[in-house]
């Protein structure tokens, strides 16, 4: 147990040494920083525009800018985004050691693979509770001081939902848990991708690509393409948004979690076997 604490410690160090891993928090607080200003500046125009063909039908008093509001939408901008943020990180953490060489003696340490391999995704899943833990920090604290407190709107496809002020803080650390089960996901994926490659390039390019092609897939209401969405992880990564609906679809977003722990599950074991048996010979 001592020897894997030291592994843990070593690997700390080292991942937290690089420039590259606080790249993602620096792009996420210039990115949430800006659209903050942006919505305190030009929000009123922006939430005229949205609410236009809600006055059809509704009467809307007050102010709908409210710093709840602002938080999710913040989340349903960034989350999509984030996934590039925790593989610069995760998709590095053994290609980059094996293109360097250094990868070989790690292994000349005691340690098994197993061990090796555990203490990396232990690193790579804090590294990613900490960038959600400071995209928490900015979008809803920093939001509770620029805009006012107030409930919730936000539209779905079968029509507008309220979530009570009172509500929402609840609601959001529900929904930064969620998050976390989705971007431990891309993690775990990114970290498979990382044992079998080497270099660091290929693991963030597949895995972009495959979260851009299944979200494009999944923006379409095409008959051709609703039997492949269930398989999609991506379907199941914004279930989040489900928890601001009333009802709220317990079962629904209980299935896409347990389906997310699968997929962590299937990618860690695959990694892992392929680790074990890896040939590193520089």
């Amino acid at each position: 147990m001592n020897n894997f604490g030291g592994l843990l410690i070593n690997e700390f160090i080292k991942t937290f040494k690089k420039p590259r891993t606080f790249i993602s928090f620096i792009a996420l607080t210039i990115l949430v920083l800006a659209l903050q200003y942006g919505f305190y500046h030009d929000g009123k125009e922006i939430m005229k525009f949205f609410t236009q063909s809600l006055e059809e039908d509704f009467s809307i008093n007050g102010n709908m800018l409210t710093s709840n509001f602002i938080t999710y939408l913040i989340l349903q901008f960034l989350i999509v985004q984030m996934p590039l943020l925790v593989t610069l990180v995760s998709g590095d953490i053994i290609s980059g050691e094996a293109q360097t060489g250094s990868l070989r003696y790690l292994l000349l340490r005691p340690q098994t693979r197993t061990q090796i391999y555990f203490a990396k995704w232990i690193i790579s899943m804090f590294y990613t509770l900490l960038l959600l833990i400071w995209l928490g920090i900015l979008a809803l604290v920093v939001s509770k001081f620029i805009f006012p407190n107030g409930d919730l709107i936000a539209a779905f496809s079968d029509g507008v939902h309220i979530t009570r002020a009172a509500d929402c803080n609840f609601k959001f650390l529900e929904a930064f848990g969620i998050a976390f089960l989705a971007l431990g996901l891309i993690t775990s994926f990114a970290m498979m991708l990382s044992a079998f490659a080497e270099n660091s390039i290929s693991p963030i390019i597949i895995v972009m690509s495959t979260v851009i092609i299944f979200t494009v897939i999944g923006t379409f209401e095409l008959p051709v393409f609703e039997f492949l969405k269930p398989f999609m992880f991506t379907t199941h990564m914004i279930v989040w948004r489900d928890l601001f609906e009333n009802p709220v679809p317990a079962s629904e977003i209980i299935t896409s979690c347990m389906v997310m722990f699968a997929h962590i599950i299937l990618f860690f074991s695959i990694g892992l076997f392929h680790f074990n048996k890896k040939d590193i010979t520089c």
